[in-house]
């Protein structure tokens, strides 16, 4: 492939609900250009960026896949996003590097949770955005029911600039709005053709709509609108385009993808409609001195670039996909890592298209996207630049983690296979997490859901061999007591030669205030207990608050005063103390009425309003406490507090209760008393536990 420069590229992301045929576009705009001989199917998994195990298993997107197509003397850079939420962090980073996104939206199923959330996410972006309604070939396909109901929602920017013609039910062709023409489809040509009679008033209302917003972005226009001259194509084509980048344009084209119907048409208006990455800058900061600057897309200036997706390849290894947002970069060249603080060799400037990457001759220019492999000290999000000029980027921002499981090797002996590869599968995914929980003892994975660790876990069986299982996660329960108690603990034991001895009275007390987890006092007076055992009391009863008396959770919020006791002047040491002090603890927090409590998180929860109900009663089948509701762009967002216990599958609950809408963000708040008969279960259960391991 030959090298292009800004003006001749176009960078695209293809984004949506999942399964309205965003591959399957991809690929037709691959065929169309001449970059494969046949198109592949999602169905056998034969597509170009589909090319995943997993992908091909499930038969749906899962990583972003970057597709470069020449068309026309153009560079056109599309990105085929996953339409699944659970794969929302590939979908950041496709909108991370391009200037547009087209929204495939179905010409049956319409307008779906997946157009309101890619719509969302691309005007928080100020991203330039069009729709192409796609499967026109479909039966009972219905171009004017998706475009009102994209108007309804999306407001009057959304204007159709192709309309369908019809013959037969069938998708015969398309009329350019603008141009107020008409083509028929003839094989992978098109022929020009009359506006049928049946739609030429909505064509001849629209393309009066679309003068006049063109006329609006731009002064001079304007004059000629008002002055009752005509606007030429070039000329609508240029005030739209201004509104398209501004946000107050969004074109509706139209295609059936696996028929090839429409697609050339769609590729030429993505160059005619769609900006250029010189067009924009992008926001950094001056490493040196901190201040915030606008990188220019220009060529002639120092190389700045961001990693935006990393990807394990078996044979090639690390690869990092980046964008140029200035100056240019070639193999050899060495380049800066403000993040690492370390130097990278581009070892060679690839093309990647699939999962197939090739080198290029040529520089990557600014503008423009490519990869390079076996980076030693880059990953997702940073930043590359001319030392010399050191720049940085805002690292992408990701979605918090909604899905918790324990994760944990199916095989003993395979846990180092197990969370190396995880470790591995975490350069690639930076969605989710893994975290040791040192109270509980669980390896903790987190992601944005169900499916999401799923499609981890079948990864690490591909690529690296080995099997992990999921449980639901040990709940981090905690035990404390209600009142105070008294208690000696005694330890004596006499084996020939110098025995073992130490005598302690310990008073334990509830800290009603929460101010500290475990305090110890020491009110020894005369020497009852010598000084230099002292502190092995201390650690002693420090050891034993680890594990409680209920279910074995750790103590809490309990105060222990050691006020007597005795010793003796052979048999006394600090392991015989140590002992003592753990036997008081058990003997004395059993008198102490001790309860168990759970964490008790606070929950944003953000939903339209017409989940509001649904949302409410299912917090309170949880025993949560709805504390507020607040108005916000979303609907509303709904304060709630709920024990951790009940809330582990909330994130596949949540989606299924508002078809995807609701979202929520968690925060540990404080442990609380659990109710007896709740309590009394758990009790019972970790009872089970250990009488099972002791078997």
């Amino acid at each position: 492939m030959k090298a292009y420069h800004a003006a001749q590229i176009r960078n695209v992301g293809i984004v949506g609900h999942g399964g309205e045929g965003k591959t399957t576009l991809t690929e037709a705009m691959l065929f169309a250009a001449g970059h494969i001989d046949r198109m592949g199917k999602t169905d056998d998994g034969s597509t170009v960026t589909d090319y995943d195990p997993e992908e091909t298993r499930r038969q749906i997107t899962i990583s972003a896949g970057l597709a470069p197509i020449e068309w026309k003397n153009h560079k056109i850079n599309v990105i085929d996003a996953p339409g699944y939420f659970d794969f929302e962090g590939e979908v950041i980073e496709t909108l991370s590097v391009v200037e547009a996104a087209l929204i495939v939206v179905g010409a049956v199923s319409g307008l779906s949770v997946g157009t309101e959330k890619t719509w969302k996410m691309c005007k928080d972006r100020a991203l330039p955005r069009a729709f192409v309604v796609n499967r026109m070939d479909t039966e009972n396909a219905n171009f004017q029911k998706v475009l009102d109901a994209l108007i309804d929602k999306f407001g009057a920017s959304v204007a159709p600039a192709q309309w369908p013609i019809m013959q037969g039910g069938k998708f015969a062709g398309y009329v350019d709005v603008i141009e107020q023409k008409g083509f028929l489809f003839d094989g992978a040509k098109t022929k020009a053709t009359e506006i049928p009679a049946d739609i030429a008033t909505e064509i001849e209302t629209y393309r009066g709509q679309l003068i006049e917003a063109a006329a609006e972005n731009d002064e001079e226009l304007m004059e000629k609108f008002f002055g009752g001259e005509e606007l030429s194509k070039d000329e609508i084509v240029k005030g739209l385009g201004i509104g398209l980048h501004s946000g107050t344009f969004s074109p509706v084209f139209c295609t059936a993808a696996p028929a090839q119907l429409g697609v050339a048409a769609l590729m030429d208006n993505l160059i005619g409609f769609m900006p250029a990455p010189n067009t924009k800058e992008k926001a950094a900061k001056n490493v040196k001195d901190g201040s915030d600057i606008a990188i220019a897309c220009d060529e002639s200036k120092p190389f700045s670039a961001q990693i935006f997706k990393t990807l394990q390849d078996n044979f090639v290894g690390k690869i990092s996909l980046f964008k140029v947002y200035s100056g240019k970069v070639k193999a050899g060249d060495i380049v800066y890592n403000v993040k690492s603080e370390k130097t990278e060799k581009i070892s060679a400037v690839l093309t990647m298209r699939g999962k197939k990457t090739a080198p290029l001759d040529d520089a990557i220019y600014a503008g423009d996207i490519g990869a390079v492999a076996k980076l030693q000290n880059s990953v997702t999000g940073d930043t590359l630049c001319d030392n010399a000029h050191q720049v940085r980027f805002d690292d992408l921002a990701f979605p918090n983690t909604a899905f918790t499981m324990a994760v944990s090797a199916k095989k003993s002996g395979e846990e180092d296979k197990v969370f190396g590869g995880l470790n591995k599968l975490l350069e690639e995914d930076p969605t989710f997490k893994l975290e040791k929980r040192l109270d509980t003892g669980d390896m903790l994975i987190s992601g944005l859901g169900e499916m999401h660790l799923d499609v981890i876990t079948s990864k690490l069986k591909n690529k690296f061999n080995v099997e992990a299982k999921l449980d639901e996660p040990t709940v981090p329960y905690r035990e404390t007591i209600r009142k105070s108690a008294k208690a000696q603990g005694r330890h004596k034991k006499q084996s020939g030669g110098h025995g073992q001895f130490g005598d302690v009275w310990v008073e334990f007390e509830p800290i009603f205030d929460g101010s500290a987890d475990f305090e110890f006092v020491d009110k020894i007076v005369g020497g009852v207990v010598p000084r230099n055992f002292i502190p092995a009391v201390e650690k002693g009863l420090r050891d034993a608050v680890t594990r409680g008396v209920l279910a074995g959770f750790p103590t809490i919020n309990i105060r222990c005063t050691l006020f007597d006791g005795s010793y003796h002047a052979v048999d006394s040491n600090e392991m015989a103390f140590r002992t003592a002090a753990r036997i008081a603890y058990k003997k004395g927090v059993a008198d102490a009425g001790p309860v168990l409590l759970e964490p008790i998180y606070r929950y944003e929860v953000y939903v339209p309003d017409e989940y509001m109900g649904d949302i409410i009663g299912d917090m309170n089948r949880r025993r949560g406490r709805i504390m507020g509701m607040n108005p916000t762009d979303e609907g509303q967002q709904v304060v709630a507090e709920a024990p951790l216990g009940e809330m582990f599958k909330y994130a596949t609950d949540l989606r299924s209760m508002t078809q995807g809408r609701g979202r929520y963000d968690s925060f540990f708040e404080r442990y609380e008393e659990m109710p007896a008969n709740i309590a009394q279960k758990v009790i019972e259960k970790s009872k089970k536990d250990v009488d099972e391991d002791d078997e």
